[in-house]
């Protein structure tokens, strides 16, 4: 019972109903709530003033209600009902059970009648609290709405049900208990709201109050209130408009609205409601039982999570305790051998100074006394021993320069750890799911026949396995960094295709793809092996090589010794102007802009020229190589990652970082070619002007990915020339070399 205690109470008093009636949304308030959130609305929205204009809106249209209702999306809490227009906005306040209610444009009038019989402003406009539905009231009033005597009923038998001593009805906060009733008012109070609200004077003193348990007792022994016509108040429901969907009186079906709709007996359908009422009620209830159970299932399971995650959490710290425990017997394994070589060390080195204490007292007793000999001045006993003193000198000197004096021990440890396997098992170190929801995905299958290369790029492709009973939900791809070291991932996506750019020129690549799930990844595919070349001529498709492995599909492509390539408008500045397949630009702007080759080169000897077919105003262009990330609007060589050379008509320069070096005698004109040749065996870079070489070498050092780049203005126009051969007097001079 007390769960029902909620659709019991009004949404804007927050207490029970007293009185409750029916809004045409099918919520009830309180009839002294409704006239409390009641606001006037202008005249010229009236019922009155839209019948004189001929709008034919009739009273409350209760089929249409829901049908032509309007719900603001501003959140203003305003509709209309039946074609009238929206109430103004009114700000809205929350009500003691969080709905929100709209408080009247003025304060009603000082009144000691009945809510029902106290006189209604004029235009009034009502808005439901729950569900926000306006609607401006007739003449009527609160009297046009029924009744829900129902609902008065069960508050009732609740109220009664409940052993609790009795509340007054009109405390704010906490009610207090009330100490008597009004058997007129029919309406608890406490001492102080008897005071505040129903003084002994006026009419209020012919009142009767009664204590609390009498007032019950009465109000469980009165009649039972019969529910009149809202239209004719002294008729009492006879019949139900089966139209309408309400119940109606003799005189309605006479005289109203409802003489041309289809009746039907009120007891007839009271029974017809009641049995689909409790139908309805019967998968209702089937439905709260599944809840029912449902909840125990769920509170089932926050048992079994928090004895699962404790035993988990102690099998977890078992593990890694074991981990521990192992580390630290390594590590005395460890320390153990560095003790032995300690104690090696020391050994050797105090042998060697044990011998050289003694080899040393031995020499300084030598020493002494070959000086005490030299003291005698007798020439014939002297000579008798001098020959052997002198003997016995020159060996012991050879004894001390055969690395006695070389320490037989270093005092360095030829120990090194290797911990790095360690460390990566320990970050890789992770759960793995235990049991899987579902299988992996199947392993993809590479498409060898539309896997091909293109300059220094690849491209592969791969697809499911048919009839692959489990689909995937992305694909890594894989490649080692082309000198047979560790893969690494270089596409993550739902694509069975991608194309790998800026791959080193005449390398071997190993590439191969994995599928993924939720509940994991699939073996890899076999592997491909990609073959780069020097300077590949367009696109070709792979060729088969015998394998070399088992698992290994090797592929290779016919190589050039030269390589064809475009500018890039991809990687351009957006002021560069593209002609004749991205071979020729120019530029919109007087402000120098940079434009790259779709290459980048890595390793090899690289050539390529460019020729001059506009040259206005003698502006200086600049040719060289750079980075990828290299700033596009300022001239090439301004900033860390260009290598260039600037020429104007009458000479050149060398720019890197914005330092300009090597300025050399001779310009270019309409017509002139300039050549860069990118040497990246010999890390060199070099310029040259109509076939002659510009200077000296221009940078040396000079590795990495570079691309070709130009930089220029509105006043050049340059075509590029690719697929050059390196220049014979370049190729003599670097074999001499």
């Amino acid at each position: 019972m007390e769960e029902m205690e909620e659709e019991l109470k009004c949404p804007v008093c927050g207490s029970f109903y007293r009185e409750p009636i029916i809004l045409p949304c099918s919520h009830n308030l309180c009839q002294a709530c409704a006239r409390n959130i009641l606001v006037q609305t202008p005249e010229s929205e009236s019922p009155q003033s839209r019948r004189a204009s001929g709008s034919g809106v009739s009273d409350y249209d209760y089929l249409d209600l829901d049908k032509m209702s309007l719900y603001s999306e501003a959140d203003s809490g305003y509709g209309s009902y039946g074609g009238f227009a929206s109430a103004p906005t009114t700000p809205c306040q929350k009500s003691p059970n969080g709905v929100r209610v709209f408080p009247p444009a003025m304060p009603p009038p000082p009144t000691h009648l009945s809510p029902a019989l106290a006189p209604v402003p004029r235009n009034s406009c009502i808005t439901c609290p729950q569900c926000h539905r306006s609607l401006i009231l007739d003449d009527r009033g609160l009297r046009g709405f029924p009744k829900n005597r129902v609902l008065e009923g069960v508050i009732d038998r609740y109220q009664q049900s409940k052993a609790a001593a009795l509340k007054c009805q009109l405390c704010e906060k906490a009610p207090k208990e009330a100490t008597v009733m009004c058997e007129q008012c029919d309406v608890f109070y406490c001492d102080p709201c008897r005071l505040r609200c129903h003084p002994p004077r006026g009419p209020l003193a012919k009142h009767r109050l009664v204590p609390p348990a009498q007032g019950r007792v009465s109000r469980r022994l009165s009649p039972r209130k019969v529910s009149t016509c809202t239209d004719h108040e002294l008729e009492n429901h006879s019949m139900y408009c089966v139209q309408c969907k309400m119940p109606v009186c003799y005189q309605c079906l006479e005289e109203g609205k409802h003489s041309s709709h289809e009746v039907k007996a009120l007891g007839a359908m009271w029974k017809l409601h009641k049995s689909q009422l409790s139908q309805a009620l019967n998968g209702l209830s089937d439905r709260a039982k599944e809840a029912k159970e449902f909840l125990v299932q769920l509170r089932n399971m926050v048992q079994q999570i928090q004895e699962n995650s404790v035993e988990f959490e102690a099998c977890l710290v078992a593990q890694c305790d074991a981990l521990i425990d192992a580390l630290n017997r390594r590590k005395a394994q460890l320390l153990a051998r560095v003790n032995k070589e300690h104690e090696h060390k020391l050994k050797v080195v105090r042998d060697q100074i044990s011998h050289c204490t003694v080899k040393l007292r031995q020499t300084t007793g030598l020493m002494e006394y070959c000086l005490e000999v030299i003291k005698e001045n007798d020439p014939s006993g002297f000579l008798q021993i001098s020959d052997a003193l002198i003997r016995r000198v020159h060996l012991t000197e050879d004894q001390w320069g055969k690395g006695t004096l070389t320490p037989r021990m270093t005092t360095d440890f030829d120990l090194s750890l290797d911990n790095s396997p360690l460390l990566q098992s320990i970050h890789q170190l992770d759960f793995v799911q235990m049991k899987a929801s579902s299988p992996v995905p199947a392993t993809p299958i590479l498409q060898l026949e539309e896997c091909c290369t293109h300059n220094n790029s690849a491209t592969l492709s791969w697809k499911q396995p048919p009839l692959s009973p489990v689909p995937a939900e992305g694909y890594i791809l894989e490649l080692d960094d082309g000198s047979g070291g560790q893969f690494r991932e270089v596409y993550v996506g739902k694509e069975t295709m991608c194309t790998v750019d800026g791959l080193h020129f005449n390398s071997t690549y190993n590439a191969r793809v994995k599928a993924f799930n939720k509940t994991g990844v699939s073996p890899y595919s076999k592997t491909l092996v990609l073959q780069t070349s020097e300077g590949p001529r367009g696109c070709s498709v792979m060729k088969p090589l015998p394998a070399r492995q088992e698992d290994t599909q090797a592929f290779n492509q016919d190589t050039e010794e030269v390589a064809w390539f475009a500018f890039d408008p991809g990687s351009a500045h957006s002021d560069i102007i593209f002609s004749n397949d991205n071979l020729t630009v120019t530029c919109s702007s007087y402000d120098d802009r940079v434009v790259l080759g779709k290459t980048g080169f890595s390793k090899g000897v690289h050539y390529w020229e460019l020729t001059i077919d506009r040259y206005d105003n003698h502006p200086d262009p600049a040719f060289g190589v750079a980075r990828m990330d290299v700033m596009k609007d300022v001239m090439l060589g301004k900033d860390d990652k260009a290598w260039a050379m600037y020429v104007d008509n009458n000479r050149s320069w060398f720019m890197h970082n914005n330092s300009h070096t090597n300025r050399t005698e001779g310009g270019i004109t309409k017509g002139a070619t300039i050549g860069v040749l990118l040497d990246l065996n010999r890390k060199t870079l070099t310029f040259f002007i109509n076939d002659e070489q510009q200077g000296p070498i221009a940078f040396e050092n000079v590795e990495g990915l570079f691309f070709p780049a130009v930089s220029l203005n509105r006043n050049v126009q340059v075509t590029l020339h690719t697929g050059l051969p390196v220049p014979d007097f370049y190729s003599s001079r670097a074999s001499i070399a």
